[in-house]
């Protein structure tokens, strides 16, 4: 049996629309300073900033970012070649991201299930 990624052990993403800083580094398994660091290495990672600069991710940041963690811890990238893997081609094809979103709406799925049945 193969060994499981840390992406299939994170939590599912609360359906929300806006997450903190600190939320985000839970769902992620991240530092909140490595996410500020990570902020100014991929330029894909774009919070929204408001009042006194907190940042708030959209979902998108969230997978994003789940995205990255995967390149960096599970499958070894560097800081550049990850950065490289994210804007070139292989992001196109690179089905991480995907896959995420498909278990993600499978959660939400269900969620909606529970209340329809209740």
């Amino acid at each position: 049996m193969l060994e499981a990624s840390h992406n299939d052990e994170l939590p599912a993403i609360p359906a929300k629309r806006y997450f903190t800083i600190g939320e985000v580094s839970e769902l992620c398994a991240v530092k909140p300073h490595v996410l500020r660091y990570w902020e100014q290495e991929f330029p894909q990672l774009k919070p929204v900033k408001r009042r006194g600069n907190r940042r708030y991710y959209q979902r998108q940041d969230v997978i994003t970012i789940r995205q990255i963690r995967g390149l960096l811890y599970d499958q070894g990238f560097t800081i550049s070649g990850a950065r490289q893997r994210m804007t070139g081609e292989e992001a196109v094809e690179d089905n991480t991201q995907f896959k995420q979103i498909v278990q993600q709406m499978i959660v939400e799925l269900e969620e909606v299930l529970t209340v329809l049945k209740s």
